[in-house]
């Protein structure tokens, strides 16, 4: 057992991939975090197109040996799960995998299973479902459960956002650590709900794709939120750190320097989200690397 929990970024853009050269420096992947929890059990949060990165580390750097994740799926929007027909890991029997999300009003009773393993139907996909060998659990959860995963508490909420979204908090050994994407402010029972996820937290990772004066011309109604709201936030949870998230397609790497920039003329301890940063949290601290 190890003394800090680890937390990677393998996808932190919103909405749409977008590979361009001048988002190159935050990333172009859509949303997958990977915690490691200081007993060594591995989750995963959402399943955007850094998945596909994630699972091609893990073959490098666990060849030959078992894997065992639980993967956490906010909601079920292209960009939270277009990952995973390209997670090498499914198709490995030797792996095991258990999924969480929320049951879909549309999709009724079992829409956990429908919503990730559809994309591998017929016309989509070239080979269906059947072809992922490594066993998968799925449980259907809803806002404002608690349970442990190993020594880790992992409580929820729902956010604001169309066709449902979840919050998750995880409290680990080390630290606390709370992934609030996709909420939209300014419903007081949703933004109790975040507040409730974040107070205290040593890490917040807040939906933060679009700047304050788009969301008030042209996306309110639109789910997403600000980095003003994030500050909000942190400021009256009692949060530790703001890390900004969920990047808009359109907004470059110069775009996201400037709105940190500004972040911190509030707030300190902000930094954006970017591929391939990592954050230690151990005894209330946490580190970037």
């Amino acid at each position: 057992m190890q003394n800090s929990a680890k937390l990677a970024f393998w996808g932190v853009r919103g909405s749409t991939p977008t590979p361009e050269r001048e988002n190159g420096r935050y990333g172009g992947n859509t949303p997958c975090l990977e915690l490691t929890a200081p007993d060594g059990t591995n989750f995963i949060l959402d399943c955007g197109t850094g998945l596909r990165s994630l699972g091609n580390h893990w073959a490098r750097t666990n060849r030959h040996h078992a894997m065992d994740a639980h993967i956490l799926v906010t909601h079920y929007h292209w960009d939270h799960i277009q990952g995973i027909p390209f997670f090498h890991p499914f198709f490995e029997s030797q792996n095991t995998f258990h999924l969480y999300s929320f049951q879909s009003e549309r999709l009724g009773r079992d829409s956990l299973r429908q919503a990730l393993e559809g994309q591998l139907s017929s016309p989509y996909f070239p080979i269906d479902a059947n072809s992922m060998t490594a066993p998968r659990f799925f449980r259907e959860i809803s806002g404002g459960e608690s349970w442990d995963i190993g020594t880790t508490r992992v409580t929820t909420e729902w956010l604001n956002h169309p066709q449902k979204c979840l919050g998750y908090r995880l409290d680990t050994t080390a630290g606390s650590i709370v992934y609030a994407t996709d909420n939209e402010p300014g419903d007081a029972l949703f933004d109790k709900n975040v507040r409730k996820l974040a107070a205290g937290a040593d890490v917040l990772i807040y939906d933060a794709q679009y700047l304050p004066e788009e969301y008030a011309a042209r996306r309110r109604g639109w789910g997403h939120s600000h980095w003003r709201e994030g500050i909000n936030i942190v400021m009256e949870s009692g949060a530790k750190e703001l890390v900004l998230f969920h990047h808009d397609p359109d907004h470059d790497d110069a775009c996201i320097d400037k709105v940190v920039k500004e972040a911190r003329n509030y707030y300190e301890r902000v930094r954006a989200a970017a591929e391939g940063m990592e954050i230690e949290v151990a005894n209330s601290r946490s580190a970037a690397r």
